[in-house]
């Protein structure tokens, strides 16, 4: 097998619209949470969420561009282009029939295909369709785009597996690479549901925090008072490279795939196993396929919603995985500052975990105001404030409704 390197990122984010931007939002724990302006939530039971801040369309994109594209891909494009940069690659010096990319997105384009039905509706039944609607909404697109933008002629899909999309994604750009049928691929995810259907659908399924009165402290992972996650929007994106032809090319390196894990907890269409049994044996997975013990891993980003349920499955889990090492490593959830990015949380919580070993230190989990009793106190969940540590490897957690688990594990490089 093939090794496989992180050679660039980029990412636009709640708290961050580029990677300077989301490593000091890290360090200093912000939140970014706030009232909604994306539609007026005056009606809804949650209006709130962490949307991207500042976002101007016309900083990136002529008119032209940025009406045939809905705002899940524009975002894919911007982090997909920052990561590019970052890596160094020229697209004349690369054979582009081995170069793919492989997005992820839970949902797609949803905002193009609410104004589209708002639209038919308000038309009285006349059908007027922009003719971009169909390929603005498909989740693929975001993929197509950005292979059309630097030419790659390689694997070229999106993967779609609800809030795991963009891990799935990151395990199979490593595989294909590994695997030889790769040697660059251009990996992530993105999401842009902070619409009417996308807070209404979330909120009738109770799975929002309905915080509305201190929306800034809506995302509590792990406290005993947590109501629900906050919906984020945003990309994230990583160039993964075949080693040796990064080395090659003198690139930089910021970190190693060591190991993956992908299953199913085959139990509920949105909750968890309440033993975490699907989480347990997904992050072993990952550690065999690094030939790593657990003791290796010093910082686990966990999915960590905010959720009643699932918070608490996770720190089984990981008891379960990790034994007496559970105590030594530190644990923490950036959904706390980044509210869930849906199929691009993994993306991001990946970058965020590599920033965290390449800068030595653990983003902290914010918000904590009460321990939860079902919760073991000795876990050090990292709550409020960085902490300081060499990190030589990572583990970075995704599950999604439909019991979709995956786990990705990044090593220092040597």
């Amino acid at each position: 097998m093939r090794r496989v390197v992180i050679t660039g990122i980029g990412a636009i984010t709640p708290i961050g619209n580029t990677v300077a931007e989301l490593l000091e939002a890290l360090q200093k724990g912000v939140s970014g949470a706030d009232l909604t302006t994306r539609f007026d939530a005056s009606n809804f039971k949650t209006k709130f969420a962490c949307e991207v801040k500042s976002y101007d369309p016309s900083q990136y994109f002529d008119r032209r561009e940025a009406r045939r594209s809905d705002i899940f891909a524009q975002f894919a494009q911007i982090a997909a282009a920052e990561a590019f940069q970052d890596s160094g690659l020229d697209v004349e010096k690369i054979n582009l029939d081995m170069a793919g990319v492989i997005w992820g997105s839970g949902i797609g384009g949803l905002a193009t295909l609410e104004k589209e039905i708002e639209g038919f509706a308000l038309g009285q039944g006349t059908p007027r369709y922009n003719p971009f609607m169909v390929p603005k909404m498909i989740s693929d697109i975001a993929a197509g785009i950005i292979s059309i933008k630097y030419g790659f002629r390689g694997p070229n899909y999106c993967t779609v597996s609800a809030c795991a999309s963009s891990t799935h994604a990151i395990v199979n750009s490593f595989d294909y690479i590994r695997l030889g049928k790769a040697d660059v691929i251009i990996t992530g995810g993105s999401e842009a549901a902070i619409t009417k259907a996308g807070i209404g659908g979330f909120n009738a399924m109770k799975a929002l925090s309905m915080r509305n009165d201190d929306f800034k402290t809506a995302s509590r992972p792990f406290d005993a008072d947590r109501d629900g996650f906050v919906l984020g929007e945003g990309a994230g994106a990583l160039i993964l490279e075949e080693y040796e032809h990064a080395k090659k090319r003198g690139a930089k390196i910021y970190a190693e795939v060591a190991g993956t894990g992908m299953n199913a907890d085959a139990h509920h269409i949105t909750a968890p196993h309440p033993e975490g049994i699907g989480a347990k044996n997904v992050m072993e997975f990952a550690l065999r396929e690094a030939k790593m013990n657990p003791e290796d891993v010093d910082y686990v980003n966990v999915h960590g919603t905010s959720t009643p349920l699932g918070d608490i499955a996770e720190t089984k889990a990981i008891k379960k995985v990790f034994g007496d090492h559970a105590y030594n490593m530190n644990i923490s959830s950036t959904k706390s500052m980044t509210g869930h990015l849906l199929g691009a949380a993994g993306a991001v919580e990946a970058i965020s975990g590599i920033l965290a070993m390449r800068h030595n230190f653990v983003p902290p989990t914010i918000n904590h105001f009460t321990d939860d009793p079902d919760i073991d106190p000795r876990l050090n969940l990292t709550f409020n404030e960085v902490q300081e540590r060499p990190l030589r490897a990572v583990l970075s957690n995704t599950f999604g409704f439909g019991g979709h688990n995956s786990s990705i594990i990044f090593k220092q490089f040597s």
